[in-house]
């Protein structure tokens, strides 16, 4: 059986088993709106009689093991399955105009990890119970936008209709919108997108960087807390950054070192991905973040910190620590096949690693930069620089700038 293509279409997607009353509010809102509109099923279950335009065994047929596995009688299991083949589904779908859904805590697992799927600027909402919680696990690095649904996602009530219908507005004007950009940016002018990664203690290098070069391009800057080297490779997956320059790499210490704002273990994969020009550097990699003092696992007592403010707590890597993200860093390194510059800036990683500052460490700077040196498997494209000067010297982002010039008009 054949289905519409919803190519450009606003897909509104949900369990129709239990949720078609909502959903299908949410579809007729968009209508009225003159929104085209695709209905896709996401149940679990089998033999509702809601009418939709894409069915759950359309989609379930997406998952790897097998349709028949997601229609099991473990519900957690099967929910799993349907998330996982809904995301495989919008991944050879990426055209859609936009994926709308309303649900509870099943329903918002089903649907946002196949949103996170979706490049950023598609329109993406979801309607859930738990939208005034922590929504990161669902939000991630997209641009998904979490509406609480106030009540329960049952039956259309006088506060349903409005906060579905708020929704069904918020998309209609997104998937308009969308078409707007996208017909300017047809029109071209636009400069294209340079990523770069930034914290506290690599602000004046970014800056200065930022002020070389922002006349040529759209400068994206984001902040290395974790959740922001994720949205910086997921722009860089989406298309639209088309060259970086991540300096501040520190989310790898959180990672390895269980700090506050870990990367995962994607950091560097999609400059991988891409091929994109990439410059990258080590900044603050002298540091590992935790919350309040006490918050510090107990296993770090007796190492050196800085309070950075009364939430923030900083402790500073040691030689074993660096010699271990060196080595981490040069196999990501090693897997990239664009044109590379990886700086070492010899005077110091971060405001904090600098003469007479709290984390000053030569040693630890240098079993970093030596794990890194030996490690990396350096190529015509894939080059190590070393540079006398601090991270947020003036000489050292002239060098980084030239640097790039070079990989990205070669």
């Amino acid at each position: 059986m054949s289905h519409p293509d919803p190519a450009g279409q606003v897909v509104v997607a949900g369990t129709f088993d239990t949720k078609a009353a909502e959903l299908g509010f949410i579809a007729e809102c968009l209508r009225a709106r003159g929104v085209d509109v695709v209905t896709l099923d996401l149940s679990t279950t089998t033999g509702h009689s809601a009418t939709v335009d894409i069915p759950a065994s359309a989609i379930a047929a997406f998952y790897p093991q097998g349709a028949d596995k997601v229609f099991g009688t473990d519900r957690g299991a099967s929910v799993a399955a349907m998330s996982q083949a809904f995301a495989l589904w919008v991944r050879s779908n990426l055209d859609i105009g936009g994926l709308i859904s309303a649900g509870g805590t099943g329903g918002t697992a089903l649907s946002t990890p196949a949103m996170r799927e979706l490049p950023v600027g598609v329109p993406k909402v979801m309607v859930s119970t738990v939208a005034s919680g922590n929504v990161a696990p669902y939000v991630g690095p997209s641009d998904i936008m979490m509406m609480y649904s106030v009540t329960d996602v049952q039956g259309i009530n006088a506060i349903s209709r409005q906060v579905l219908g708020n929704a069904a507005d918020a998309m209609a004007g997104m998937s308009a919108k969308k078409l707007d950009i996208q017909n300017a940016s047809a029109a071209g002018g636009e400069k294209p997108a340079l990523g770069l990664s930034m914290f506290g203690v690599t602000t004046p290098a970014v800056q200065q960087i930022v002020a070389s070069l922002d006349s040529q391009y759209e400068c994206l800057v984001f902040h290395a807390t974790g959740i922001g080297g994720q949205s910086l490779e997921k722009l860089v997956d989406s298309g639209f950054i088309s060259a970086a320059i991540d300096l501040t790499t520190t989310e790898v210490c959180d990672l390895l070192m269980g700090g506050v704002f870990a990367a995962t273990e994607d950091r560097f994969g999609a400059f991988a991905r891409s091929g994109i020009p990439y410059i990258g550097s080590v900044g603050a990699l002298d540091m590992v973040n935790f919350g309040a003092p006490d918050t510090v696992p107990a296993q770090y007592q007796g190492r050196s910190f800085v309070e950075h403010n009364p939430q923030v707590t900083l402790m500073r890597t040691t030689v074993e620590e660096n010699v271990d993200m060196g080595k981490w860093i040069g196999n990501k390194l090693n897997e990239m096949n664009g044109p590379v510059r990886f700086f070492l800036p010899e005077g110091g990683l971060s405001a904090l690693d600098a003469p007479g500052q709290p984390f000053e460490d030569l040693n630890a700077r240098e079993a970093l930069y030596d794990a890194i040196d030996s490690t990396v498997t350096e190529t015509d494209n894939r080059k190590i620089i070393r540079h006398p000067g601090h991270i947020n010297d003036e000489a050292f982002t002239k060098a980084v700038v030239e640097a790039f010039k070079e990989i990205n008009n070669g």
